[in-house]
């Protein structure tokens, strides 16, 4: 029979220390299911972010796109398009310039890095796509 609250008795467990270390044991145990949690989650926030930067780098693109002038195009294009890149995306970029019927587009392929941007990548890749209309040329 076990007296609860008397002086000298000590609630739970047998032995000297009882239940000593439990909640220890217990966070050990979690331990890799926290960090398998944390990493999902930051490689979620890098997919998300690798969308983003797709999406503004092809807005940038046809926004110079549009600026230069018909010879030009194609490589404004493409220079605005990795310019804004962070470098650990620039490497894997692929900028795609078109013009037809006054209408500029811009698709933008980026690789989303696994962990670190500017290591390796996973093998699926995300696109950012834009357009504009053409500026029109002054005949001054």
């Amino acid at each position: 029979m076990r007296t609860y609250g008397l002086p000298g008795r000590r609630f739970g467990g047998s032995g000297r220390y009882g239940d000593r270390g439990q909640v220890t044991v217990e966070f050990l145990g979690m331990t890799p299911t926290i960090l398998v949690t944390l990493v999902v989650l930051w490689q979620l926030v890098l997919v998300g972010y690798t969308f983003t930067l797709a999406g503004n780098a092809a807005d940038e693109a046809v926004r110079a796109a549009t600026a230069a002038g018909p010879g030009a195009r194609q490589g404004a294009c493409q220079d605005a398009g990795r310019d804004k890149l962070p470098g650990a995306w620039e490497g894997g970029a692929g900028v795609d310039c078109s013009t037809a019927n006054g209408y500029v587009t811009a698709d933008v392929r980026l690789e989303v890095p696994i962990l670190f941007p500017g290591t390796v990548g996973f093998p699926f890749t995300v696109h950012g796509h834009a357009g504009a209309v053409e500026e029109e040329e002054d005949d001054d």
